[in-house]
């Protein structure tokens, strides 16, 4: 088969949500030398080929230089060219994301869906934001895709609800994720190195993520200060944490949080203004730590250092930070809304974003109880397992062969 794939996506260069999807996918489908892949790349910036899996004798790319914004006003009004003839034609086109793609008939498309935050929650975009997603019309491609990936049962729903899409038309494949996010040996040397090079102290909550309104990132500081304004308490029963395996025993324990650190982590995304205000003004603000960008190879060092780590999201087409960090061994809280019960299973605790009160008796739970904390992790090694990219990418050949070959 020719199969054509759009790598636009590529062309920031940067490693977000959209782009740590494609990069994981096409590293393990274009391992396949049964088909003719054809890549498609656009962007003013010179695409970066060092990627191993760029180089197969079955793969080609057509690279354009246009600036994508000029380019995409083109492909809106005009319809033209139709990417699949710039490929010298293809069986299925396959688009990582809602990119504007003008293909002939004869080119079926498969096209990824990851959310529609965008809907459900435009206050928590910028106008412009706003404007490009307008733009580029998601609905009319997805009523014009002749397959749709959705990345979990939630996301599936809404397109379902949003855009009145046959559910038949979409399948659920849930992202896999990286072999590289795992436990690490505490006496390694890389630990240390990344703990200087991003100024982490010894204990510390973690958040990890794009800093935007959506990721609650305001709910997470003021749970922070309620915490060390505190001084320990009562271990209560957790099974409103949906752990029910877990017995405590009743008895009081007193901890002290003077010396615990909130880290976060990751780059600014849109609308990150009033988080660092916020921080800026807090009584604690010199325990808050923002580490900006984390190179790859650095991630799982950065979970592996952490005490506990928290992802209070109001809403998420997946949310891979929490399985990262399960992934890692680090004992993980989560918010209940949209997809991150699918995500993390019933291997972490779950908690109302809008309930500050339910995010600091957990954070504090976890930090109290040794036991408890150890508990977590084992359940969230387990979760993580069931999230493969070989199986994804399987699944993926799978549908390229049995709906168009």
């Amino acid at each position: 088969m020719a199969i054509g794939i759009d790598i636009r996506v590529l062309a920031k260069g940067k490693r977000t949500g959209v782009e740590d999807y494609t990069i994981n996918l096409l590293s393990r489908i274009l391992a396949d030398k049964t088909n003719k892949y054809q890549l498609f790349y656009n962007g003013f910036k010179k695409l970066k080929a060092d990627h191993f899996w760029l180089k197969g004798k079955n793969i080609k790319i057509k690279k354009l230089r246009i600036p994508n914004r000029l380019f995409d006003l083109f492909l809106k009004i005009f319809k033209l060219p139709k990417i699949d003839k710039i490929l010298g034609g293809v069986d299925v086109f396959f688009s990582p994301h809602f990119l504007i793609t003008p293909l002939s008939k004869n080119a079926k498309r498969i096209l990824v869906f990851y959310d529609l935050s965008f809907l459900r929650f435009p206050n928590f975009f910028p106008f412009s934001k706003r404007l490009w997603h307008k733009f580029m019309s998601p609905q009319r491609q997805a009523q014009g895709a002749d397959l749709i990936i959705a990345i979990s049962e939630s996301t599936k729903q809404d397109l379902v609800d949003f855009y009145k899409i046959s559910p038949s038309k979409i399948k659920v494949i849930y992202p896999g994720i990286d072999e590289k996010f795992k436990p690490v040996e505490r006496n390694d040397p890389k630990l240390m190195e990344v703990a200087e090079k991003y100024n982490l102290p010894a204990r510390f909550v973690l958040y990890f993520g794009t800093i935007e309104p959506r990721k609650n990132i305001l709910g997470l500081i003021k749970a922070f200060e309620e915490i060390k304004r505190s001084k320990g308490g009562r271990i209560l029963n957790v099974n409103w944490l949906g752990l029910e395996g877990f017995v405590k025993k009743d008895h009081e324990k007193f901890v002290d949080f003077s010396d615990l650190k909130l880290v976060i982590a990751g780059t600014r995304g849109w609308l990150y203004e009033e988080v660092f205000t916020t921080v800026k003004n807090s009584e604690f603000k010199e325990d808050i730590i923002f580490t900006g960008f984390i190179d790859e190879e650095d991630k799982p060092y950065l979970y592996n250092l952490a005490s506990v780590f928290v992802y209070p999201s109001f809403f998420e087409g997946f949310g891979l930070p929490p399985l990262e960090a399960m992934a890692c061994g680090v004992p993980t809280i989560v918010s209940h809304k949209s997809s991150l019960p699918e995500v993390v299973g019933k291997s972490a605790i779950m908690i109302d974003p809008q309930n500050l009160d339910e995010l600091v008796f957990a954070i504090k739970e976890v930090l109290r109880d040794r036991d408890f904390s150890d508990y977590l992790k084992n359940l969230g090694l387990s979760q993580a397992r069931l999230f493969n990219w070989d199986k994804v990418a399987s699944e993926f050949l799978k549908i390229f062969h049995e709906n168009w070959n």
